[in-house]
């Protein structure tokens, strides 16, 4: 079972040889280390759907503050981290809130969106060396379990993680988590997770050579591992070719597969993506392929209902793919293209300012209706500024734009439309 396995991790970590300098050695305690952050956002997005169906649009302020203790001095160090969020909604009322793909603050019975939201959650964590055993709500960002922060509040989970980097270059992470906290709704458990478990690691070969190898178990969902490869090849006069292999394989529970897909055997995919990116000055070039195999599309993230349009509930950015912008490219049997460019504008004069642009086609759809292979294609561009000083230093303004057109037989896999998200993130370092 992952959960042995974890403990025998967990043992084979602690009694590691230590290979880097021990940062339980240097703690300086509990009060001295400690910090507290708040990210202030204010965040916009909206949907112009092109089938008939009802645009979605929402508006809010939120704030995430992140309190992290220091570590206690001696042999075995213990700390305590908390987080608080709240939110209050601008605009979204009854008839624009509701779109799964925004999810600012969840509906009540009456098809109103909830005004206001505030949630809160805390963590005991425990250090050896540079080993970190936690338990608590926290933010897990493994690539089987990717909380969401996309949109105005997080994602939270509960439960019980070790992060160990006594080896210079090696990471390894395990987890254990049981409750699982929307980010559009109050407290710290949406009542549908039953448990999930992972394992894996990363490694740096090399300054240009690294690998990550993942599995998670989700209770009576799931099983998945993840896969990574990037390589980075130095050329002269500053540029670079950057390699980046991703790949998922998912085995869903027969009785998941027969809710959600209808079919019992349904139950396996595979899904890949290989990206490269050559840099040259303040301009970037990028190309990828991806491309999904199997019995069903990739499934991730969402929140489970126990309906045929249940989520998974892994975290809503458990897809770590090259083609992954509104539109995911994660259809059954789909094969997707991307061409991409990117701008640095610090070259010209304006630090701070990027803009990149991508243009992805997906063919070879097959979305259940027997209609033969659907289609899908996205333009997707986005504007980013950073205030490089001053008193609003490191706030940061985004205003992204994405047109995703989906032919009609593959309306049953995806929807398309027109959608812009204004986003913007000012970091307060209160201490």
């Amino acid at each position: 079972m992952l959960k042995q396995r974890m403990g025998l991790i967990a043992l084979g970590i602690l009694s590691a040889t230590q290979a880097m300098a021990n940062d339980q050695e240097q703690s300086k305690g509990f009060v001295e280390d400690g910090h507290l952050n708040i990210a202030a956002r204010n965040a916009y997005i909206s949907r112009d759907y092109k089938n008939g169906k009802q645009d979605k649009a929402e508006w809010g302020q939120g704030f995430i503050g992140k309190f992290e203790s220091g570590f206690t001095q001696g042999t075995v160090g213990v700390g305590v981290d908390a987080i608080g969020q709240y939110a209050i909604r601008l605009d979204g009322g009854k008839g624009r809130s509701g779109a799964g793909g925004i999810n600012f603050f969840k509906q009540g019975d009456s098809g109103e969106a909830a005004r206001d939201l505030s949630k809160g959650g805390a963590a005991v964590k425990f250090r050896v060396s540079n080993t970190v055993l936690k338990y608590g709500d926290q933010f897990p960002a493994v690539p089987v379990l990717e909380y969401d922060n996309s949109r105005l509040l997080s994602e939270t989970y509960t439960g019980t993680s070790i992060v160990s980097k006594e080896i210079a270059g090696l990471q390894l992470d395990a987890g254990h988590f049981t409750k699982e906290a929307q980010k559009a709704a109050e407290g710290t458990d949406s009542g549908r997770l039953k448990s999930i478990d992972y394992i894996g690691g990363s490694y740096k070969f090399t300054e240009s050579l690294s690998a990550a190898l993942y599995a998670s178990d989700m209770e009576d969902v799931l099983k998945k591992q993840y896969v990574n490869v990037n390589y980075v090849l130095a050329l002269p006069e500053k540029q670079s070719l950057t390699f980046d292999f991703n790949g998922y394989k998912t085995k869903l529970d027969k009785s998941f597969a027969q809710l959600t897909q209808g079919d019992a055997d349904a139950r396996d995919n595979k899904i890949w993506s290989l990206g490269a990116t050559w840099a040259v000055g303040p301009h970037s070039f990028t190309v990828a392929h991806q491309r999904s195999t199997g019995d069903t599309g990739y499934l991730y993230g969402g929140y489970r209902n126990n309906t045929k349009d249940s989520g998974i509930g892994d975290g809503g950015n458990t897809i770590l793919l090259a083609n992954s912008y509104w539109s995911d490219f994660n259809g059954k049997d789909e094969r997707s293209w991307q061409a991409g460019y990117g701008l640095d504008f610090s070259a010209f004069g304006v630090p701070g300012l990027t803009y990149n642009i991508a243009y992805v086609r997906g063919t070879n759809i097959d979305d259940g209706s027997n209609r033969g292979s659907g289609t899908e294609r996205e333009i997707f561009n986005q504007f980013k500024y950073v205030v490089q000083s001053g008193p609003a230093k490191d706030l940061s303004l985004r205003a992204r734009a994405s047109w995703l057109r989906v032919s009609n037989n593959a309306s049953n896999y995806n929807v398309g439309g027109n959608e812009l998200r204004l986003f913007a993130d000012y970091p307060i370092n209160v201490f």
